[in-house]
């Protein structure tokens, strides 16, 4: 199958201004920052839905002051809450996984698709069969149900969009008319608050600890996964189906000031990077503006200020994390949607107290040595295996307890 980053032909859909935006998991710090960015240029853009897990305080404000068309909260039991809140409004309200998927199916010209983990594989699957533009920052999706994804993007014509900083690096410096010559892309990571602490060290960090990255400002499930370095992990099975290169063809590098993005190695020894200052709002806006950019107010990057950017290999014994997802990647079948289902549930167990830091990749290892693989058909087979993996996930934690 060729992998691609856009799927749709080159010239995206001709809408007219204002272009009509679904935000799904607007609350989080994706959606926020894409709001940010909107709300710089709110002629240019009209909202029409907005959803969120649970918080409908946030979601409520934001649909009053973006005047959005629809609020949706995935859990159910605060539906009149939130009809409450916006019962001044013309503001429509609805609740519910299954209200979540519909509101993702409804027409519009670009579909941020934010909603962390697994959760937000079928509103993706949803809006990707619009035949819409998805800005994809849900890494997990694809890690769950890559194949699958991909071939419902080019059925459908959608054009798919990576908001990870990473994979809009690449996607920036990929040159389409070239891909016989690419030999690797290259995935930066930050190395997360533990870089320098030795295996001993991280046996007693706190989820304070944990969540205070050194660069980034990302929500307690992704900044987790950074700490474990589990993030650049499900990063590197995302880039093998965004992109058309071999499993073999795809390597990390430790870059602690998260100045270049990403890289693509070509034949002739060239290495294209993307740079800049470590800003979510970055790739967003790329995608947002896609294929023109959307400029914002921005910190610069100063390289003269930075004086100078290091890099080092990532180290596999104190972040095993990393060994695992490369071992799903080549295992393919299932393997992947059980690491991502594992590691779900261990990081929520570390952030509720229940385990320790390195037991969380513990948890994701033992999960995938006592499981058999199968192969993945349809989206059912995708959630089936998902639960699988949460249910052994949580009978390992329940040991450690």
């Amino acid at each position: 199958m060729n992998k691609v980053a856009k799927a749709s032909p080159t010239v995206p859909f001709p809408v007219q201004a204002p272009k009509k935006v679904s935000i799904l998991g607007s609350t989080g710090s994706v959606g926020c920052s894409t709001i940010r960015l909107i709300e710089e240029k709110p002629e240019n853009f009209q909202i029409e839905i907005l959803t969120a897990k649970s918080n409908i305080t946030e979601l409520a404000a934001q649909a009053r002051r973006l005047d959005a068309r629809k609020a949706v909260i995935a859990d159910e039991n605060l539906y009149l809450e939130l009809k409450a809140l916006l019962s001044d409004t013309a503001v429509e309200v609805a609740a519910g996984e299954a209200a979540l998927i519909d509101a993702a199916a409804e027409p519009v010209d670009w579909v941020m698709s934010s909603i962390v983990g697994a959760a937000g594989l079928a509103p993706t699957l949803s809006a990707i069969q619009t035949g819409t533009t998805i800005a994809l920052a849900n890494k997990e999706a694809l890690v769950c149900a890559g194949e699958l994804m991909i071939s419902n993007v080019q059925k459908s014509g959608a054009t798919l969009l990576p908001v990870d900083s990473e994979h809009n690096a690449i996607f920036q410096v990929l040159d389409e008319t070239q891909l016989d010559s690419v030999q690797r892309l290259i995935l930066t990571a930050s190395g997360g608050p533990f870089l320098q602490h030795s295996y001993d060290e991280m046996r007693h960090v706190t989820r304070e600890q944990a969540l205070a990255h050194p660069k980034w400002d990302m929500g307690d499930k992704i900044s987790i996964d950074s700490a474990t370095m589990m993030n650049k992990g499900l990063e590197l099975i995302e880039a093998y189906h965004l992109f058309p290169v071999g499993k073999d063809q795809i390597d990390i590098l430790v870059h602690p000031q998260s100045v270049i993005h990403s890289m693509v190695e070509y034949g002739d020894g060239s290495v294209l990077a993307q740079m800049g200052s470590p800003d979510m709002r970055t790739p967003i806006s790329y995608a947002l503006g896609w294929p023109n950019r959307h400029d914002f107010i921005a910190e610069k990057l100063n390289l003269a200020k930075i004086g100078s950017l290091t890099f080092e290999d990532p180290d596999d014994v104190r972040f095993p994390a990393l060994k695992l997802a490369k071992e799903a990647l080549l295992a393919g079948l299932s393997a992947p949607t059980i690491l991502n289902a594992a590691n779900e549930v261990a990081v929520a167990s570390f952030l509720n107290g229940a385990i320790g830091f390195l037991d969380i990749a513990k948890v994701v290892e033992e999960v995938m040595s006592a499981t058999n693989f199968v192969e993945i058909t349809c989206v059912d087979d995708v959630f089936s295996e998902d639960r699988r993996g949460r249910e052994r996930a949580c009978l390992i934690i329940d040991k450690l307890c």
